[in-house]
């Protein structure tokens, strides 16, 4: 692990440093939210090795954009990373999170995410750019209860 590792907010300063390493794991970036109010990153030495977003839906959250640079995978940095978010997602009383993935299922079943029918995903959440457009329909579509 880094030294000094933590999930901190992302600044509009960051913004070219998250661009490239969503573009190298080849994530989307033409959808980011001209602010980055909901994104977390985790840097080693300055240099951002981890980020993380959450778009607001009410009473639901999307998951969007979690990445880890290759050589700081297998340190836990996702998990932090994957925390925060949940932890945000409490502070602001979501009922739940939603995700899109098509490489990381499993990892996110090991959190506690499961498996939901596209067409059993809230309407907001389908109105997503993420959901409607980004992510292709091969995108598994994950949930996690937050709320009671």
């Amino acid at each position: 692990m880094p030294t000094n590792t933590a999930v901190t907010s992302a600044t509009s300063d960051d913004r070219p440093s998250i661009e490239a390493l969503l573009i190298a794991e080849k994530l989307p970036v033409k959808d980011l939210p001209s602010g980055l109010d909901r994104f977390w990153v985790v840097r080693d030495h300055g240099t951002i090795i981890g980020v993380i977003g959450l778009e607001l839906y009410w009473p639901f959250g999307l998951l969007r954009s979690l990445a880890v640079s290759p050589g700081h995978r297998s340190l836990g940095i996702g998990n932090m990373l994957v925390q925060a978010v949940e932890e945000q997602a409490a502070k602001l009383d979501l009922d739940s999170i939603y995700l899109l993935t098509e490489t990381a299922k499993l990892y996110f079943e090991k959190r506690g995410y499961t498996i939901v029918e596209r067409d059993n995903t809230p309407d907001a959440i389908r109105q997503s750019s993420e959901f409607s457009h980004v992510c292709p329909v091969s995108a598994a579509v994950m949930k996690k209860t937050i709320g009671k």
